[in-house]
């Protein structure tokens, strides 16, 4: 009997499933290697994303993961949501990654604070405070299971986005984000409604993050994510993206 690849070919649906999966998720479950014991120990952290994708924490210097992540960057981020009925045939991805410190020192901190604020607000009450640290999870490759059968294996080109046009539309993308929301809101409402097929909106809906490859929009808990027909090579080029389309 031949063997049966549980692994399907990867396909432009399953990436696009995994981008959304990770810009969307607030928060995961990751799994380090305990620092004392050498056991796998997981815990449950806040997620957000640099603008090319790559997951970023933010954690407690005195939390066993912390001190596992030092000690051995090596560890999974599993995201995505649970709905109704079954809860292994909702969709969600396992990201294997290298665990790198973000020092308050470097060009990159101040971009990586607002970007994981922007998508985690709560955060402010203690980003701050001496003893909690940034983490940039160096993406290698990921897992992605869709639902029964639906089992792709992904690369890093797959789901982050190149260099440059991301140090574009970083340098830019803060102003653009007050921009969209303050003089665009009817817009970035009318793409909500149209990614929750809903007749009628009720909620705010606001930008809370620009990227190569699309728009993060938030209401409260809830984040949808818009893709772009096309990456923008610039956070101006990104408003045009989502106000004439």
């Amino acid at each position: 009997m031949p063997e049966i690849n549980p692994i399907r070919p990867t396909t432009p649906e399953a990436i696009q499933l995994a981008k959304n999966l990770l810009r969307t998720s607030r928060y995961g479950a990751i799994a380090v290697f305990d620092a004392a014991t050498g056991r796998p120990l997981a815990s449950r952290v806040a997620v957000a994303t640099d603008t090319n994708g790559t997951p970023l924490i933010l954690v407690s210097g005195l939390a066993a993961h912390t001190t596992g992540l030092l000690a051995n960057p090596a560890c999974s981020l599993l995201l995505g949501e649970v709905g109704k009925g079954d809860p292994l045939a909702h969709p969600r991805v396992t990201l294997h990654c290298k665990a790198q410190k973000v020092e308050r020192t470097t060009p990159d901190y101040t971009r990586i604070r607002r970007r994981y604020l922007n998508h985690n607000p709560k955060g402010a009450l203690y980003a701050d405070l001496g003893d909690f640290v940034f983490f940039r999870l160096e993406l290698e490759s990921a897992s992605l299971n869709g639902g029964f059968g639906k089992a792709f294996n992904l690369t890093q080109d797959n789901l982050l986005c190149p260099a440059s046009p991301s140090a574009a539309i970083a340098e830019y993308e803060q102003s653009a984000i007050e921009d969209l929301n303050k003089h665009h809101a009817l817009a970035v409402t009318q793409i909500a409604q149209q990614l929750l097929k809903a007749d009628a909106i009720k909620d705010q809906y606001k930008v809370i993050g620009l990227d190569p490859d699309g728009a993060d929009i938030a209401s409260g808990d809830l984040v949808l994510r818009y893709t772009f027909p096309s990456s923008p090579a610039s956070g101006g080029e990104a408003v045009t993206a989502l106000t004439e389309r």
